[in-house]
């Protein structure tokens, strides 16, 4: 195994699975080496999407062991962190966008027992988080408009990883840079070469007939990187 897939972590998200059989999708990732999973939660009103709330949560920290990972696309996050917590997350990230006191909001997640981490989507300046470096655990780099999954790739992402990358540098802070939207096969590589130690993947791993296979192939794939 090379250093590049021992350090990437593969985050499965299960926007993309069968929920009808979501115990077994859940399966499936484990027994390809998934390292977490990816929670997307949409409220309707800061995406057009409505997805899940904590009881979904909490049935998956009953079938897994796989840390379980919570990204709030709402307009209200503060209304509901402590309910994430205490139904499995071990990591909730929020977005910029919504939150005109982000730093409060984190400093919470943390308090509450939980890694805090900060989504920034397409459009919005690595700048934003320029203020909370020391409050971040994960920044999530969304690399399509939240709302749907098996959406493409947007190519200005991997420059912007990049500044994210130095920015972190530059602060002296650890945090893992997750990536987040039509990651696949053809531009993993490239996005480790970017600074992406999580890549969050969806149709590309449930989109499949086998999503431990696809689990083993991204990884793979990340061992590619230079």
């Amino acid at each position: 195994m090379t250093a590049s897939e021992r350090t990437v972590r593969i985050a499965p998200s299960i926007l993309s699975a069968d929920f009808a059989r979501l115990a077994d999708e859940v399966a499936r990732v484990e027994a390809g080496g998934a390292d977490l999973l990816h929670l997307d939660v949409m409220d309707g009103h800061f995406v057009p999407n409505l997805t899940i709330g904590p009881a979904i949560v909490a049935a998956l920290k009953r079938v897994t062991t796989l840390p379980l990972e919570v990204h709030l696309m709402i307009s209200d996050p503060d209304r509901y962190l402590d309910a994430f917590v205490k139904a499995g997350a071990s990591t909730v990230i929020v977005h910029a966008e919504v939150l005109p006191h982000l730093h409060r909001t984190l400093t919470e997640i943390r308090r509450l027992g939980a890694q805090a981490g900060v989504a920034l989507n397409p459009s919005t300046p690595v700048g934003a988080i320029g203020d909370v470096l020391d409050q971040l655990d994960h920044v999530l780099i969304m690399s399509v408009n939240p709302g749907f999954g098996g959406q493409q790739f947007i190519p200005h992402t991997l420059p912007k990883l990049s500044a994210v990358r130095a920015l972190l540098e530059s602060a002296g802070s650890a945090a893992p840079i997750e990536v987040d939207g039509g990651v696949d096969l053809s531009n993993v590589a490239a996005l480790v070469n970017a600074g992406v130690s999580i890549l969050v993947a969806g149709s590309a791993v449930f989109g499949t007939p086998d999503p431990a296979a696809a689990v083993r192939a991204l990884r793979a794939a990340a061992g590619r990187a230079k």
